[in-house]
């Protein structure tokens, strides 16, 4: 049987709550949080896109403007709107996890899944892309290190735990599918 075929032939399974993507830049939670919706038939939401279209402003502006904190007032509310019990699924920016309410709201409101991968694999991933505020000028691989060592504890307070490896995205999205199970 294709895995195309096998992943068609499972009866879809239904939520009560949103699924939310948390982790590092790089780890792809946009890329495997569209898979993934797809995959349930569920909408997908990006919420840095729906931060930029609240603010009417690209991130890099609303950071440079309104300083990180700013921006994280604005993340938390535009979170708090798109996990108001619709499943669906959410894929956040790299630091909403990291503030308390944004957080709590998440933990109490949707299913946190964080994925998690090397630094050395992020780095290479973001490398690829210039516009992330939080790298300006600076060397990814050591601000993915710094970041690591301070949000992965926090990341391991989300309901699930996927490793996102060096692997096509459909393998992170079969992961995640077999943790969701019941």
């Amino acid at each position: 049987m294709s895995r195309s075929s096998r992943h068609r032939s499972r009866a879809p399974q239904r939520f009560t709550r949103p699924l939310v993507l948390v982790g590092l830049m790089g780890v792809g939670k946009s890329t495997v949080g569209r898979r993934l919706a797809t995959r349930l038939t569920l909408p997908f939401v990006d919420a840095d896109r729906e931060i930029e279209a609240a603010a009417g402003l690209p991130i890099p502006e609303i950071f440079a403007r309104y300083g990180e904190a700013g921006f994280r007032d604005g993340e938390r509310r535009v979170i708090a709107r798109l996990i108001d019990g619709r499943p669906r699924v959410v894929a956040t920016g790299g630091g909403a996890f990291m503030n308390d309410e944004t957080r709590a709201l998440i933990l109490d409101k949707a299913i946190a899944i964080w994925l998690d991968a090397d630094v050395d694999v992020l780095a290479e991933r973001v490398g690829r892309r210039g516009d992330r505020p939080l790298l300006a000028g600076r060397d990814p691989r050591a601000v993915l290190t710094e970041l690591a060592a301070v949000r992965n504890p926090v990341y391991a307070l989300a309901h699930i735990h996927i490793r996102s490896e060096p692997l096509p995205h459909e393998a992170t999205v079969d992961a995640i599918m077999k943790a969701l199970q019941p």
